[in-house]
């Protein structure tokens, strides 16, 4: 085996207004009670590790727990806004109740074409992969043969882990990521990489 990278990628803990399934995207929601102590027990996940920087998505989800657990490890977090979740424009903020009943024909356009679809003013997952990939290799470079931990979003959090596999973006809601879930990447110098997901 080769020298390896390791990143610590988490998604952000609970939202407020959980219980009703919305697309956020980047409108900036604050956290639940829940959220923030998922967070603070995910510092017990860094016992004995080595992570030595935090990169983390500037919206306040990820940075309230950002700086939690950046600062269980003495580390000052560092904002990205190329880290932050789907942009899904005219959608931001809705329930999908609300917009399966105001955009029927859009919303099924979406399904039918989920990595190419782009909503009015908003991004597909080509736009994404194309903000966040680079953002991610530069994290990597940055931090050759160390640890280093993200913070950032469900939708951002699986382009991140199917490219790291090689997968289709078509697979993107087969890969589970629950609120304040932790998913292990290993970024080997020859190009290989392993995968570990840790999530509940």
């Amino acid at each position: 085996m080769t020298a390896k990278t390791r990143l610590y990628l988490i998604r952000h803990g609970e939202v407020a207004g959980a219980g009703v399934p919305r697309y956020n995207g980047h409108t900036d929601v604050s956290l639940s009670e829940r959220g923030v102590a998922q967070y603070h027990k995910l510092k017990e996940r860094f016992a004995g590790t080595g992570v030595t920087a935090c990169y983390t998505s500037d919206l306040t989800r990820c940075v309230v727990g950002a700086e939690i657990i950046g600062q269980h490890l003495g580390i000052k977090p560092v904002l990205s806004p190329n880290l932050r979740e789907l942009n899904v424009g005219k959608w931001e903020g809705k329930s999908w109740t609300e917009l399966m009943e105001q955009y029927p024909v859009e919303w099924q356009a979406r399904l039918d074409d989920i990595v190419n679809y782009r909503v009015p003013g908003g991004e597909n997952l080509i736009d994404l992969e194309n903000r966040i990939i680079p953002e991610i290799d530069s994290i990597v470079e940055r931090h050759r043969g160390e640890e280093a931990l993200v913070v950032a979003h469900g939708g951002a959090n699986r382009i991140i882990l199917l490219n790291a596999i090689g997968a289709s973006f078509s697979s993107i809601f087969n890969i589970e990521q629950s609120y304040a879930c932790l998913n292990i990447i290993d970024y080997y110098a020859d190009g290989k990489t392993v995968v570990t997901l840790l999530n509940g």
